[in-house]
């Protein structure tokens, strides 16, 4: 066991070398980054012992926090960076910006309560679904993305192997599961229930959000089966929110701009 030097009188330099051994023991690593630059404000600002160690400690709190969030976005499997920040709202209007600053809070995934996105390709839903799941693994909740129809891939096949209930309940566990591209293929029956049964373990638990290219009437091309569609938009909209972003593409609008600007500034 290793064990550090305990003497009074330490020059400067052994003290330092002190801290940084201590720090790498109690893995402490913003504290061992960070001391240098706080020792030498804390001298200059004449801070109390305790103001210097209080700034120490919420340096290493701060970065600690920091890592876990990146943990957490890096786990929740997103397939680009999106923000809250980056959309453009004033290029799509149908989208209340109160309403998704309201959603950032994460008050609905707190309630376990579902999200719902409709509208076409490039009205930024996938967008909004990113960076809201963002925004929740941010404030500490256990975030999961997929493609529907890798979803339902991964429980058939999860089926076939005899691992049906432990994928259901690994995907009943995280506290936002977010489902993209839900509508653009048609699913056969048994993954239609398979999927059914990922959402009725999260009913009322555990929230999920959806993001879809068809309205709700259309659902009947995805899932086939008449009742089992009418009960899958049962648990995606029951206390949920639903936002309709349009029909109209800024992605396309957007290119178009850019493509014109060449042939006006000539």
């Amino acid at each position: 066991m290793t064990t550090l030097p305990r003497q009074r009188g330490l020059t400067e330099q052994a003290a330092d070398a002190a801290i940084d051994t201590a720090c790498r023991m109690l893995r402490l690593p913003s504290i061992r980054k960070e001391f240098p630059d706080i020792a030498e404000r804390a001298l200059k600002e004449q801070m109390s012992y305790r103001g210097f160690l209080a700034e120490l400690m919420m340096a290493e709190c701060d970065d600690q926090a920091r890592r876990r969030s990146e943990r957490r976005i890096k786990a929740a499997n997103f397939p680009r960076e999106k923000s809250l920040r980056a959309f453009d709202f004033d290029a799509n209007p149908n989208i209340d910006a109160a309403t998704v600053h309201t959603l950032a809070s994460c008050e609905w995934i707190k309630q376990g309560q579902p999200l719902c996105l409709i509208g076409d390709s490039g009205t930024g839903k996938s967008h909004m679904l990113i960076a809201l799941g963002t925004e929740a693994a941010m404030k500490g909740y256990r975030v999961r993305y997929t493609l529907a129809t890798k979803l339902v891939n991964e429980l058939v096949e999860a089926a076939d192997e005899k691992q049906l209930n432990k994928t259901i309940a690994r995907y009943g566990r995280v506290d936002l599961l977010c489902i993209d591209e839900l509508g653009y293929m048609e699913l056969d029956r048994h993954g239609a229930e398979l999927l059914f049964q990922v959402l009725t373990e999260r009913e009322e638990k555990n929230s999920v959000a959806i993001a879809s290219n068809e309205s709700f009437g259309g659902w009947t091309k995805t899932f086939t089966d008449p009742r089992l569609c009418a009960a899958i938009v049962d648990r995606l909209t029951f206390n949920g929110t639903i936002i309709e972003t349009g029909t109209d593409s800024y992605r396309l609008a957007s290119t178009r701009a850019r493509a014109e600007e060449p042939a006006k500034a000539g």
